[in-house]
């Protein structure tokens, strides 16, 4: 399984939503945001997906790790 789509979702006037398809049909939803920066988050995590894609999304911690230490806070 691996991660292999992700799409984002704007939701006026400050929602971002984001899908993230796995090669195998499976997906999750989540919600990247910092209130009021929903267009400064979408940028990071189209940014950050190049890391993303291709990931085994079951290693979680490991991708929390270098998202979060990886240069956007």
């Amino acid at each position: 399984m691996k991660i292999d789509r992700l799409e984002l979702f704007t939701v006026p006037p400050r929602w971002l939503f984001l899908k993230i398809t796995c090669d195998d049909g499976t997906f999750g939803w989540g919600e990247p945001i910092v209130e009021g920066k929903a267009a400064t988050v979408k940028s990071c995590v189209e940014e950050m997906s190049d890391f993303l894609i291709g990931k085994d999304p079951r290693h979680i911690e490991d991708i929390f790790q270098v998202l979060y230490r990886g240069g956007f806070y």
